[in-house]
């Protein structure tokens, strides 16, 4: 086998301003010898949408009810069973009016629907157009479902982090806990975990809708094959957003292939690498599922925050777990291990990829949002209603006023005919014991992986000792 350097490790650190960006996505490139960390500021050009119009098409002769042609209904996957547990919590009570106003305060906007038809009340402008597409994706549920989703009333927080802790509804003299709607969960806050406005394109930074990007990193796969890949551990993002990206810049000394001539510091494909680094950022970060998707083993280092999908994914299984609080040295035994071991690390990177790009394609994120409002639509005490402030939204009133890469995304994303198939059919709730076993499956993982670092470490120490003995 082919020896990729000494245990030393290298790091050459890049950076690429793009004028006319914004900063808060301002990038870096960051490589090393042993495992290689590379971060990358890359932008893709413009393209014509699909259909090759720029326009939406109108919904005049839209059909209001779904008729499915294939009454047959395939399994959901695994990941929806989350759904119930992030209900749970007001099955026994349902959810009233005043658990729904209750998140108000935090809340960008309220959203209803009633007979089909969407309404709006914006209460923040949020990053970006975070709210925006959020809305746009519910809208094209609408059109893909037509009057299947059912009546609600919801809050919605656009953010990166939950608003809402359970220790302050907590105690004898708690009120009852809001309900509200967000991209990811922590196991100390309230709220329900949704798809991010991702899945229908960030126009900010020129980031496409997942239906296209997840075909461009297929194909990007199938261009170089694992074991020709850089065998090297590849990391893009912004190290200014949280102190744990920071900490990634300093694993190895970045001078000593600068004196080389950086010979590493071409921009790569992010699909050319053996190993992928997840790591949040301020929050959750929306770039797990593109990592995922790129057949690399991915480095994933512990989070403190969920997606809706993320729960059901498996340390070895799926990805290779990194402590948060020995980066370097976990991600430097991750390469090292995959390096020696390339068939078992080329199955984890396929496997993870395998599920990204079959459990999480459009039609099966759209199953997820339709099976959540259904259920969450079950447990309303109320009858929805139309607020004074909120305004009517649909596809068309969405895209016309819109420019650009907003307009073509949109364009790009819009649910041109109801579908022919019905949602696929929830798996039921997990029992407690099954659940507390699967929990307990993915931390005995983590625990081996923590052994067999702990093991090699010991026998490097041995074998120094023997050598200065001598």
């Amino acid at each position: 086998m082919k020896k990729w350097g000494s245990p030393t490790v290298f790091l050459l650190f890049f950076l690429v301003l793009l004028f006319g960006a914004f900063f808060y996505w301002t990038e870096h490139t960051v490589m090393t010898s042993s495992p290689l960390f590379e971060t990358i500021f890359s932008g893709r050009g413009h393209k014509k949408s699909l259909n090759g119009s720029m326009e939406p098409s109108r919904a005049s002769n839209y059909p209001a009810i779904s008729k499915p042609n294939n009454l047959s209904s395939t399994a959901c996957p695994e990941y929806f069973r989350w759904i119930h547990e992030d209900l749970r919590m007001w099955k026994s009570t349902g959810i009233s009016r005043a658990m729904v106003e209750r998140a108000r305060d935090y809340a960008h906007f309220r959203l209803v629907i009633l007979k089909g038809r969407m309404y709006v009340e914006k209460y923040k402008k949020s990053f970006h157009t975070r709210d925006v597409f959020t809305i746009w994706g519910i809208s094209q549920l609408l059109r893909l479902y037509p009057g299947k989703v059912p009546d609600l009333e919801l809050m919605f927080w656009c953010e990166d982090r939950p608003v809402i802790l359970k220790k302050d509804y907590q105690g004898t003299n708690a009120t009852s806990s809001p309900s509200i709607f967000q991209y990811c969960g922590h196991e100390d806050a309230l709220g329900i975990v949704f798809p991010d406005w991702t899945f229908w394109g960030w126009a900010e930074t020129n980031v496409r809708p997942w239906k296209i990007l997840s075909r461009d990193l297929q194909e990007a796969n199938k261009r170089t094959r694992w074991k020709d890949r850089v065998p090297y551990a590849y990391w893009r993002g912004n190290p200014n957003v949280a102190a744990s990206r920071r900490q990634l810049m300093w694993c190895n000394d970045w001078r000593a292939e600068s004196e080389q001539g950086y010979e590493h510091s071409k921009l790569e494909d992010q699909c050319t690498h053996r190993y992928k680094i997840y790591i949040e950022g301020r929050g959750w970060s929306v770039s797990d599922k593109y990592i995922l998707a790129c057949d690399s083993m991915t480095l994933f280092v512990k989070p403190e925050y969920y997606d809706f999908f993320i729960r059901s994914m498996v340390p070895l299984q799926h990805y290779w777990p990194v402590s948060a609080r020995n980066k370097c040295r976990d991600i430097k035994f991750a390469v090292e291990w995959g390096n020696s071991h390339t068939d078992k690390a080329q199955a984890i990177g396929k496997a993870g990829s395998k599920f990204i790009q079959e459990d999480l394609k459009m039609e099966r994120v759209y199953d997820y949002m339709f099976h959540l409002l259904t259920k969450y639509s079950e447990l309303l005490k109320f009858k929805p209603r139309i607020p004074e402030g909120a305004a009517e939204v649909c596809s068309e009133s969405m895209a016309r006023p819109r420019r650009g890469l907003w307009k073509e995304f949109m364009a790009e994303t819009q649910v041109n005919f109801p579908s022919d198939t019905l949602p696929c059919t929830m798996p039921p709730p997990y029992e407690s014991r099954t659940l507390e076993a699967f929990n307990e499956r993915k931390e005995n993982v983590i625990r081996q992986v923590e052994k067999w670092e702990k093991e090699i470490r010991e026998k490097i120490i041995i074998k120094k000792q023997q050598v200065l003995h001598f």
